[in-house]
């Protein structure tokens, strides 16, 4: 135990507790970790908030050259691309939630489904937000862990969907489609078909397994519904 009045020494386990010198570059080394705890969430975080401001600051794009920033204050102005992504988000969701605005947006929907791989694209984005942003999708609900990528060797995934009529039927499985995200970018990983008995369904929530995957592993959730002792698996002696 370090003395509280001077970082450089410690106390020996002794009944006299002995001061002990520490080492100067030990004492620096403690110091430093303590400082990086610190800053690396700061950044990271301040990180992510300016690349997401520096996409939403594309909106101002959409305003005509007279009315942005620069031509009416003489500079750029960061953070004014948010507030004007967010009211276009606002105002856009006002007009499809009435009858006339639904309809409006339905008929450029069809116009643009028939423009030649414009449609294609448009299509897939369209199916996939209304499958992840909205309650009635199931898809990125679940965390799951399965045998990839050989048997052996344990990853996490996101059931992304389970109607898959003719995959189950040309393997004569109930399979389920599975998205094994990578670390620490999880938006990029490996979409594989994995029959149902071999998936283990997992009780941490997809927040708690995302922050396991930016994190490396080195942040895992705590187990709030482990069941007795009995039912778990035996644990096998280290190296």
């Amino acid at each position: 135990m370090a003395d509280s009045k001077n970082p450089m020494i410690e106390t020996g386990p002794g009944p006299d507790k002995e001061p002990k010198e520490r080492h100067p570059a030990r004492t620096f080394r403690n110091y430093l970790i303590a400082g990086l705890l610190i800053w690396i969430p700061i950044l990271v975080t301040f990180w992510v908030l300016r690349f997401l401001s520096g996409i939403l600051d594309q909106s101002l794009l959409l305003l005509p050259p007279p009315w942005r920033p620069e031509a009416l204050f003489g500079h750029y102005i960061p953070g004014l691309g948010v507030i004007l992504s967010l009211l276009l988000l606002f105002v856009t969701g006002v007009l499809v939630k009435n009858l006339f605005g639904r309809q409006m947006v339905d008929a450029l929907e069809r116009l643009v489904r028939r423009v030649p791989v414009v449609g294609t694209v448009y299509g897939g984005a369209k199916s996939f937000s209304e499958t992840v942003l909205t309650d009635t999708g199931r898809s990125f609900k679940q965390v799951v862990m399965l045998e990839f990528p050989r048997k052996g060797l344990y990853s996490i995934g996101f059931i992304t969907s389970q109607d898959l009529e003719e995959i189950q039927a040309r393997t004569a499985r109930e399979v389920i489609c599975v998205f094994v995200p990578t670390t620490p970018n999880p938006t990029t990983g490996f979409l594989v078909m994995v029959p149902r008995e071999e998936i283990v369904m997992l009780d941490m929530s997809v927040d708690e397994a995302f922050k396991t995957l930016f994190t490396l592993g080195v942040v895992v959730p705590t187990w709030r519904k482990k069941p007795a002792a009995d039912h778990l698996a035996p644990q096998k002696d280290g190296p």
